[in-house]
């Protein structure tokens, strides 16, 4: 499996796919998991994206299979740009796409404002506004949640919400399991950060070209909430989806990922 020490305190697992052609030079495409998930979440992308890049799965710090955090780690948006960066330099990548799903596109979002020079596209995937003041206020509540009970008691009482009503039962389960791995340390000190961070003033500061992915209903927002900070990034597009849920990248996999490919195909290549 492929390891790299990043930091003193994380050990990052990392998955690599790329069935290009061999005598090709593929752009490269990093992907930016939610909370409690790791690299596997995209599991539906791959064969779509991997035939024409060079993909980059990486288990964010604390998840999958990188090492957990302590509930007293001090998470910030620009320690976790740094990790990802490390990482693409170990790889030899020096610009790449950037793709991130629901906290993973908070990251991605910071990360293009932070280091644009390192990207090419952005796109983000059924994610959150770029702040959350009613979810900062619950945060209390959710934390004795974890302590009480699990992370896949949380992923339960939510799921239905996450994964909308057209997703199958089993893969209600599936879900509910995999994000249940997640370490109870690591939800203490990233749900009060990271969970909620504010990012308004990185707006407008992404330079590159974005796509944001949403759904009709989605609970994270409206279509005119998301629109309102879309439209805040200087050059983007915004695509809505059929449908309620508002894990975009796990329910519509196809279709998210189809509007990725041809976003970079007008907006990312040389």
């Amino acid at each position: 499996m492929p390891r790299f020490q990043s930091s003193p305190d994380l050990e990052m697992h990392f998955q690599v796919d790329d069935f290009t052609d061999p005598w090709t030079k593929p752009q490269t495409i990093l992907m930016l998991h939610g909370n409690a998930e790791s690299g596997l979440a995209w599991y539906a992308w791959v064969p779509k994206l991997a035939r024409q890049f060079h993909v980059v799965r990486p288990d964010m710090r604390g998840f999958g299979q990188s090492t957990p955090m302590p509930r007293d780690h001090k998470w910030t948006l620009d320690e976790l740009t740094e990790d990802f960066c490390r990482l693409m330099d170990h790889l030899g990548i020096a610009r790449f796409h950037l793709l991130g799903a629901k906290i993973g596109g908070t990251i991605a979002r910071a990360f293009a404002a932070r280091r644009p020079e390192r990207l090419i596209t952005l796109t983000v995937v059924g994610t959150p506004p770029p702040t959350r003041l009613e979810a900062a206020a619950g945060l209390p509540g959710l934390l004795r949640g974890f302590e009480e009970h699990s992370v896949e008691h949380w992923a339960r009482q939510n799921m239905a919400s996450r994964l909308g009503g057209a997703f199958p039962p089993e893969g209600h389960e599936w879900w509910c399991q995999f994000m249940g791995r997640t370490a109870v340390s690591t939800q203490l000190s990233f749900m009060p950060t990271i969970a909620v961070a504010d990012i308004r003033a990185d707006l407008p500061k992404i330079a590159c070209p974005t796509l944001v992915i949403t759904t009709q209903d989605s609970g994270l927002g409206s279509v005119d909430v998301t629109r309102a900070w879309q439209e805040q990034i200087p050059d983007s597009e915004l695509v809505v989806l059929p449908g309620n849920s508002y894990h975009v990248a796990a329910t519509h996999a196809d279709q998210a990922a189809e509007a990725t490919l041809d976003f970079i195909a007008r907006r990312g290549r040389p």
